[in-house]
């Protein structure tokens, strides 16, 4: 039975390819020339890159169109700041603030000296922060409630520390709610606290315009007064500014640099050792050398481009040169693979067209897909994508342009170095034969030049020969078959069980370095202040009548049902108007008339004052309100997407009027309905242009087929084992997944395509083929990619480790697909040719 081709694209292609590279192997200066002054003059975009940066927390790391931010800007509207009743829970932005964390070193109650008196010294020399040659000090910029400023719960405790109760404290007239301000609570029967293991004392600051500059200088104060504090002989103490991680990332955007470097070290000794030949003319070491330089100009000119027209530099983008170095070390030791089958007799510009006939094509289906993929990346609701995928993209052009053109041209002068006869490292002509009267040494180190007599090609490394006479024959048995079939299954199987056990959620610390301070702030908060969550505003975004009993009745059970939620505390509510019910049934107030309900608001809003910032009263309708919650036991980022989708559950089930939810952090909370959309569009766009790319480049539409499916194998292998390495899916494993995984369909993309190629008769035949041509440089590639990231681990930051356990897995995967999944499938579901065999292998190579 004959296959059906489909080479109608592909085989004009390969000819023009063939004469692009007749052209390269002529003029190769040339060609080698023009990247090296294009480089030099893009490079000097890296001028602009601190201006260039940005980092902003919510602008970058969350949804451009997030639902929260909506209702950020309805709060805004409708409820502004009162500067002079300042709240913690009414807040809609960050503010101005500054915290610490003190636990007690050997004592179990932070509460008892000489702990407490650690703490209570501690906040003494804070209040004593001077600043603008001290005429400021937090008593003239801290925020103020009722003319004071708004203190933490250390008064409580030095003037009544017996029987105070938790959470809820009875301070005079006034309830004090202490949950976010003790940790590790002991408490007796009769709720009084009888130790704390932690406190959490806060510092805020007025949001005035006028001060913001004094209150940026207090900051930085407090940060060095805790910094020098930190090693308090009876407390451990950790501290925090609403500064502090847009500050943690401003400082280290840059930080992935220097790991390239090394990476890029590594990169040349492996790709050095993988290319050394004993001989002294067919040596390989520049070759390989100027494959990485090319990676190395290719980020350079891309890089320098964006920055000169003024594309953000967000953290992120530091993960893409580890990418484009692992696509330019494949595309090399493609080349260099091809080179070694091509007749090494033949003039360097047939050599050259030979190559570029057969391994620019494979090279041209995965820069297409890997473009058009990243491209469409650019539209990601998250902005720090949108600039990495257009950094990676263009990086990817350029990667592409500078194979065929600066790499290809010193290909041809290797070339021409090798047909004359010449040494790698002195470029002097040497013997290709061993001469008698000469030592050992000499014909060691300077005589070479031979080639396979029979083939009329390059001698083949022992590694290439492993794979087509041990490796691919041992492949193609049935019995291999069937235990590849069922590695297959397994791994299937193993890689659906992880995939119903993958966390989301990113802790935005996540992006400081582990020593920070940031991080180690909000690991004592997640290990002694996960009891209560943050209170969140129940808004009633419409007009309501609250005078109507019934209708009003109806609103109320609406917050009973928010009440019940299993993350919400029945027991801690904020109601403005439960509390006027209470105010008008004391005064015997009939508040069921419209007429007296809006006429004793006022008198209401003086006795309580805060209650006045819940109510959005234009004339006599109230167009606006709130109510607050406490949420409970947000331990995690999986209770976080619980309790975001809960409220929200909440809200849209309520008939009596419409209801919004928000809480300052929602803001970032808002990515979990994000991320995993935003992953399964990716792949299916990954997927989609991969199929309709194979199906033009690739001429068989079986091959093709197998080639797209290979990207929902890896991409469920991928995701399974992220939960098995203890990996989030979040903004930022979202952007590293899509990359990886667009990234290994290269490699089955590149055997299904040798495979269709070959001249071999039977798929088993084809199978050993294509093996043998692609299995070293796939292991080449691959092995070198995984060595270059293996120093981000090592990272003291989470988004480096993150890129390297990604693409480790990703690399592994695709290895494991494009060496033995995909070419046992292909001899299962192939059918054979009837054409002849011939003589010599024309291979073409991914």
């Amino acid at each position: 039975m004959s296959c059906r081709r489909s080479d109608c694209l592909e085989k004009p292609l390969s000819g023009l390819f063939g004469k692009l590279g007749s052209l390269v192997g002529s003029r190769p200066l040339f060609f080698f020339v023009i990247p090296l002054l294009l480089t030099a003059a893009l490079g000097g975009g890296f001028a602009f890159l601190r201006d260039r940066e940005d980092n902003d927390l919510e602008r970058q790391f969350t949804p451009r169109k997030g639902p929260s931010k909506t209702t950020r800007a309805f709060v805004r509207e409708n409820f502004p700041y009162n500067d002079s009743m300042f709240s913690e829970d009414r807040l809609y932005d960050i503010g101005d603030f500054a915290s610490l964390i003190a636990v007690s070193r050997f004592d179990p109650d932070i509460l008892r000296d000489p702990a407490f008196e650690d703490v209570v010294r501690l906040n003494d020399e804070i209040l004593k922060i001077r600043v603008q040659n001290g005429t400021l000090g937090f008593s003239e910029l801290c925020a103020k409630a009722n003319g004071e400023c708004v203190s933490n719960i250390l008064g409580i405790f030095r003037s009544d520390p017996a029987d105070v109760t938790y959470p809820i404290y009875k301070h005079g007239s006034d309830s004090v709610f202490l949950g976010p301000a003790l940790g590790g609570v002991i408490v007796d029967a009769n709720s009084s606290i009888t130790s704390a293991q932690a406190i959490k004392l806060f510092y805020y600051l007025d949001t005035d315009k006028n001060t913001a500059d004094a209150s940026k200088l207090w900051l930085r104060g407090f940060k060095e007064v805790l910094s020098a504090e930190t090693d308090l002989k009876n407390v451990d103490v950790s501290y925090y500014t609403s500064k502090s991680k847009q500050e943690e990332i401003d400082l280290h955007t840059t930080d992935g640099f220097p790991l390239f470097l090394i990476t890029y070290a590594c990169a040349i000794t492996f790709s050095v050792i993988s290319c050394l030949r004993l001989d002294n003319v067919r040596n390989k070491v520049w070759v390989a050398v100027f494959g990485v330089l090319s990676s190395g100009l290719t980020v350079v000119s891309s890089f320098g481009l964006l920055l000169y027209i003024g594309v953000p530099f967000v953290i992120t983008v530091a993960n893409s040169p580890f990418l484009i170095l692992g696509i330019g070390l494949n595309n090399m030791f493609i080349m260099v693979s091809d080179w070694q089958r091509t007749l090494v007799k033949d003039p360097v510009g047939t050599r050259m067209a030979h190559v570029y006939k057969e391994a620019i094509m494979s090279i041209t289906i995965t820069a297409v897909t890997d473009v058009l993929k990243f491209s469409i990346g650019v539209t990601s609701d998250f902005p720090s994508v949108q600039s990495f995928c257009l950094y990676t993209s263009t990086s990817i052009i350029f990667s592409y342009v500078y194979t065929i053109t600066f790499f290809g041209a010193f290909l041809a002068l290797n070339g021409r170095r090798e047909a004359g006869n010449r040494h790698w490292l002195t470029c002097m002509k040497i013997p290709s034969d061993h001469v008698d009267d000469r030592v050992e040494m000499y014909n060691i180190c300077c005589v070479g030049g031979g080639f396979n007599e029979n083939t009329g090609a390059e001698k083949k490394q022992p590694a290439s020969n492993f794979f087509k006479d041990y490796y691919g024959p041992f492949l193609i048995k049935p019995q291999v078959k069937a235990a590849v079939i069922l590695l297959y299954l397994g791994y299937l199987a193993a890689s659906i069980y992880g995939c119903f056990h993958v966390q989301q959620g990113i802790d935005l610390y996540d992006l400081a370095a582990d020593d920070s301070h940031v991080t180690r702030f909000n690991r004592k908060d997640r290990q002694y202040f996960s009891d209560f969550g943050p209170a969140v505003m129940v808004i009633v975004s419409e007009e309501f009548p609250y005078w109507d009993a019934m209708k009003r009745r109806q609103l109320q059970g609406c917050m009973e049902d928010f009440k019940r939620l299993q993350f919400v505390d029945d027991n801690i509510y904020t109601s403005w108007l439960d509390s006027y019910l209470s105010y008008g049934q004391e005064r015997h107030l009939n508040l069921d008339v419209k007429e007296v309900f809006l006429k004793n608001l006022p008198p209401f809003f003086d006795l309580f004052p805060f209650f006045k910032q819940d109510v959005n009263l234009t004339g006599d309708s109230i167009h606006a309100s709130r109510f607050f919650i406490q949420t409970i036991d947000i331990t995690n980022a999986s209770m976080e997407i619980q309790m975001l989708g809960g409220l929200k559950t909440a809200a849209e089930v309520c008939h009596a009027a419409s209801l919004l939810v928000y809480n300052r952090k929602f803001i970032f909370y808002d990515q979990y309905g994000v991320v995993v959309k935003s992953t399964i569009k990716n792949v299916g766009v990954i997927t989609a242009v991969m199929l309709v790319v194979s199906l033009l480049l690739i001429p068989d539409p079986l091959c093709s087929l197998l080639v797209t499916c290979s990207i929902g194998s890896v991409t469920a292998g991928v995701t399974g084992f992220m939960a098995l390495w203890d990996i989030t899916l979040d903004s930022i494993s979202m952007i590293v997944f899509t990359v990886c995984i667009g990234f290994t369909v290269d490699f089955a993309a590149h055997v299904s395509y040798v495979f269709v190629s070959s001249k071999k008769a039977s798929p088993n035949d084809k199978a050993v083929d294509a093996l043998a041509s692609l299995g070293y440089p796939i292991l080449q590639g691959a092995s070198s990619t995984i060595l270059g990231v293996s120093v981000l681990s090592t990272s003291e930051f989470h988004t480096f480790r993150t890129f390297f356990k990604l693409f480790f897995l990703v690399m592994l995967f695709g290895m494991l697909h494009g060496l033995t999944f995909i070419p046992v499938l292909l001899t299962l579901f192939s059918c054979s040719s009837d054409k002849k065999k011939d003589k010599h292998l024309e291979i073409s190579k991914l």
